[in-house]
């Protein structure tokens, strides 16, 4: 079953009064500290103003460090057809949980320019200069291993 926000099934995993770091009350669910992945697929990815940049499609997990390394955001295109992909640093993204969403500050024309690629050619993320150039371009630190 499918449990992104998209299809409106509520998880109890987003909670808004955690803003500031307020933790969650015991019972509350785990959210937003703590979330399942597919409550996370398909939420809306927007610039700083507001403006829509894609949605998330996947999240790229480094199992060797057990850490969320990439978010991969599919932007453009129509019903599906010359949609890119763009691999986001999880650390680039910024969960708002108020309006279930998250926020990368980025431009959507510097978006247009980046390193992306097609559902049918994916880059070697385990590539340490791929990543590397990706964290650059995206202006984050890589995180060790």
């Amino acid at each position: 079953m499918d449990m992104n926000i998209e299809n409106g099934v509520t998880t109890g995993m987003y909670k808004s009064d955690t803003v500031g770091g307020v933790q969650p009350e015991a019972g509350d669910g785990p959210g937003p500290f703590l979330m399942g992945t597919k409550t996370l697929i398909s939420n809306e990815v927007v610039d700083r103003e507001a403006g829509a940049l894609g949605k998330i499609t996947e999240i790229m997990l480094d199992v060797l460090s057990g850490r969320v390394a990439y978010a991969v955001l599919s932007f453009g295109g129509f019903l599906g057809l010359g949609e890119k992909l763009f691999a986001v640093p999880w650390s680039a993204l910024v969960l708002d949980t108020m309006n279930k969403r998250f926020m990368l500050d980025v431009e959507k024309e510097r978006l247009d320019g980046a390193p992306g690629f097609d559902k049918d050619h994916w880059p070697n993320m385990a590539n340490l200069e791929w990543a590397a150039d990706i964290h650059a371009y995206y202006g984050r630190a890589m995180y060790s291993a």
